[in-house]
């Protein structure tokens, strides 16, 4: 399962939301992708992305996110906080120092072979790194639900979980100069190729 954002912070585009859907159906190894968007909402995302975890069980879900970045980046770690300073979501909320779970553990890694996958985009000249930090906002949160309900849930799911953070389009730093973009095709083809390697992976250990 792939997902991405909506827009939000005044841009009328999120690259995240429009690969999701331009992969939704795609078959990668005899995997099919399930892409979904979902909205910047607060109290809208625990629930919506464990329903659609619960509803499709898959095998691996990456979820994506935008964010002004210089590259491709590949979070290590989601933490059980929430921290809207700069932008409020998309319903008007800005959580301050919220915590995610009431109950959860402070953090949780990702499941996904970060460094693998880095070093493989790397490899075929799309240039992505290690983050280790996905901040507090959307999309710290997504990573840290669909993290918590695979990990908690009664018969929990033997699958990987991880989160992938997507510079600006070209379009959105056009009036801020001092900001890194990324061609979308480029940012396409690179998430297809962590698609691709993520289900060889998964067929070798079947």
């Amino acid at each position: 399962m792939l997902t991405g954002f909506e827009p939000f912070g005044g841009y009328s585009v999120n690259p995240s939301g429009m690969i999701a859907n331009d992969l939704d159906t795609q078959i990668f190894s005899k995997i099919t992708v399930i892409g979904k968007t979902i909205p910047l909402r607060y109290n809208e995302i625990k629930h919506e992305i464990t329903r659609l975890i619960d509803t499709y069980k898959p095998e691996i879900v990456i979820n994506m996110g935008q964010a002004s970045r210089t590259a491709i980046s590949i979070e290590r770690i989601a933490i059980n906080l929430a921290n809207a300073k700069r932008t409020a979501y998309n319903c008007g909320s800005k959580p301050t120092d919220e915590l995610l779970e009431s109950e959860g553990p402070a953090a949780y890694f990702s499941t996904l072979p970060v460094t693998n996958l880095v070093q493989f985009l790397n490899d075929n000249q799309i240039p992505c790194y290690t983050s280790y930090s996905a901040g507090t906002f959307g999309c710290n949160q997504i990573m840290y639900h669909s993290l918590h309900h695979v990990t908690t849930q009664e018969n929990a799911l033997s699958c990987k979980v991880g989160f992938i953070h997507l510079p600006l389009l070209p379009e959105q730093a056009v009036n801020n100069p001092m900001s890194s973009s990324m061609d979308y095709l480029i940012m396409r083809k690179g998430i297809s190729l962590i698609i691709t390697k993520l289900c060889e992976m998964k067929k070798s250990e079947s």
